[in-house]
């Protein structure tokens, strides 16, 4: 999912957890996108449960609402600002997102609600877990690198309509995206 933005240089990334993330979770999660994007990622305070965005008809969490207050808060000039949440997020037109982005912005959203295998009745499984929400949050950072939904079912910009979706793809952009990524100004190495 992505939501128009404005351009910046992706020099850092910057993890705010909104209501309780584990801290092994989120120090993973700096861990794999410091090694995706060659750039510092660090851990910022957390911030309360986002009850603002809180929609009572469909117990669930408007992204766009969430987004909106992240994109006020953004340091211009600071790299990208990424939400992290375990709450369930939507947007109107659709059931669920795992998570939002501004297009060519320096502001992302990523939900590990529906990454967990238990979400479906299915037994836990957190190295799967992991490894989807850093693919979603790779993903949805590379919408702030203006990539758009990308053809190769191996890339990381591949569409997820589900798990399943996410667990076909890689954590890695293909080549062309990478390209693309490379051109909108990464710091440290190529992608």
């Amino acid at each position: 999912m992505e939501a128009g933005g404005s351009d910046g240089v992706v020099n850092e990334i910057q993890l705010l957890p909104f209501g309780p993330v584990p801290a092994e979770l989120l120090a993973e999660l700096r861990d794999g996108l410091s090694r995706e994007f060659q750039v510092r990622c660090k851990i910022l305070a957390a911030e309360a449960e986002p009850q603002y965005a809180f929609n009572v008809t469909r117990q669930q969490y408007l992204s766009t609402e969430i987004l909106a207050r992240m994109v006020r808060r953004a340091t211009p000039g600071a790299g990208r600002l990424l939400g992290v949440t375990l709450v369930d997020l939507y947007i109107p037109i659709l059931t669920f997102v795992f998570g939002e982005a501004q297009l060519n912005g320096n502001c992302a959203l990523v939900s590990g609600h529906r990454l967990r295998q238990e979400f479906y009745g299915l037994p836990g499984n957190v190295g799967l877990f992991r490894e989807r929400l850093l693919k979603e949050a790779t993903h949805e950072l590379g919408h702030t690198l203006s990539l758009s939904h990308c053809e190769e079912y191996a890339c990381v910009m591949a569409a997820s309509h589900g798990v399943e979706w996410i667990d076909l793809k890689g954590t890695r952009f293909c080549e062309s995206c990478r390209v693309r990524a490379n051109g909108r100004r990464v710091t440290g190495a190529a992608l």
